[in-house]
């Protein structure tokens, strides 16, 4: 106890200093325990320059869980899990242990005898960010930092508002990232833009995937009804409530061949984590099945044999600053996806192609959506199903590794332009992706 555990040993040439060697920080259920994971793991293996080595350093979290023992790790990849240690000392002592994270990370890197001076870029998310890490990395490290941002919250998301502890350490940790970060990646175009303003250098990363993960679908014939699928944390802005008054309000006989997968929370938890305190469910037993928190592989299976993965968001601030990575997860399955446009979708879904696109948010839209769906014939949906693993390679990280390895390695500079760089901004590359 209280020493590093390097899950996943260094190759010997990630302490060349000619190999290019990149440090991401993160404090999640690292590769593949939440979204935050995948985003992390895809971002890593779209940093890494070729012949370099992206090394993660992972503050597991302490939610019961515990890492694996052999995680699964892409080539180009390693892995350094900080042990979990006693904190004494209340709130405060707990306090004072997380912003010393930057230290234990160092500590860990000299421990695996890697040098810091080594160090071609590093990156971590917004989440991680604050002035004891930023004033830690700057005398630590000469390579540029970047800080992940993938939301921007409104105080109406907060029962609180803007007097909510989370909605306030948020809002400063963006303050600080547009005024102390080297660097951003922005998730959407609205944090782009936002970053730009306040002369931070950006670059547009959506979310990524590995195409190659997912094998073909494969769901029931539509003649035995329209099964959908919501994957998730389930938080109240994914509108589940309005989701299920959309299937509530459809005509019996076309009610009766609808039925919504739920993965990501239990019916005992849908009342506390999501929206549907509110609507309930419980007329619609017979037509919802919640499954909990499921392992990814179980998640994958569930999106093969869905024909659309269902995503209702308000047009509120932020949705439109976010950008739902379930959306290319779907594609990359082939399941086509049922939502409102909402953040940069309208550049990547077009209603009848990828997928069946609402009106609006509301359950009207839902059910009109709905209907639509249900008058489909099976080639329509496959044709719609080839169309969405067609667009999922705008998403999978190969297409985005030149640009984000040479970003956070910070290439794009050129010489002499050091840390007075322009801002930058790659929303051109992105629409040639999007095609």
């Amino acid at each position: 106890m209280g020493e590093p555990t390097t899950i996943s040993g260094l190759a010997p040439a990630t302490r060349i200093g000619a190999t290019p060697l990149l440090m991401a920080l993160a404090a999640y259920r690292f590769p593949h325990g939440d979204a935050m994971s995948n985003r992390l793991l895809q971002l890593a293996r779209s940093a890494t320059p070729p012949g370099g080595v992206t090394l993660v350093v992972n503050d597991w979290p302490e939610d019961g869980t515990r890492p694996p023992a052999v995680p699964d790790l892409p080539p180009g990849v390693r892995l350094i899990t900080l042990p979990p240690r006693r904190i004494g000392g209340g709130a405060l002592g707990r306090w004072l242990y997380l912003r010393a994270r930057p230290l234990r990370v160092l500590a860990a890197l000299r421990r695996a005898g890697i040098r810091r001076r080594e160090l071609s870029g590093v990156y971590l998310p917004l989440g991680l960010w604050n002035l004891i890490t930023w004033a830690v990395l700057r005398v630590a490290v000469s390579c540029p930092v970047t800080v992940d941002v993938l939301e921007r919250h409104d105080p109406t998301q907060f029962p609180r508002g803007r007097l909510a502890p989370y909605f306030i350490r948020h809002r400063w940790s963006t303050f600080l990232a547009g005024r102390l970060a080297d660097q951003i990646i922005a998730i959407s175009e609205t944090l782009e833009r936002h970053f730009v303003r306040r002369g931070r250098p950006t670059l547009l990363v959506p979310p990524q995937v590995d195409c190659a993960d997912y094998t073909d679908p494969a769901p029931p014939p539509l003649d035995e009804g329209l099964r959908l699928l919501y994957a998730g944390s389930a938080g109240p802005k994914d509108q589940l409530a309005v989701v299920l008054e959309g299937i509530r309000r459809l005509p019996d006989a076309e009610r009766s061949r609808v039925h919504l997968v739920i993965a990501g929370i239990s019916r005992d938890q849908a009342g506390g984590l999501s929206d549907l305190g509110t609507a309930g469910s419980l007329d619609l037993d017979d037509r919802i099945s919640f499954l909990g928190r499921i392992p990814r592989d179980r998640v994958l299976a569930e999106l093969r044999g869905a024909h659309f993965s269902v995503l209702v968001r308000p047009a509120a601030g932020y949705a439109q600053a976010g950008f739902p990575s379930k959306v290319p997860e779907s594609l990359a399955a082939g399941c086509p996806v049922l939502l409102n446009h909402t953040s940069d979708l309208r550049r990547y879904i077009v209603d009848g192609r990828e997928g069946v696109v609402l009106d609006g948010s509301e359950a009207d839209d839902v059910r009109r959506g709905l209907e639509r769906a249900l008058r489909l014939t099976d080639a329509d949906w496959r044709a719609m199903s080839r169309s969405a693993r067609e667009r999922a390679h705008c998403f999978d990280y190969r297409a985005w590794t030149p640009v984000v390895s040479d970003f956070v390695c910070g290439a794009w500079r050129g010489p002499g332009t050091g840390r007075s760089a322009r801002p930058a901004s790659s929303a051109s590359v992105s629409r040639r992706s999007a095609g």
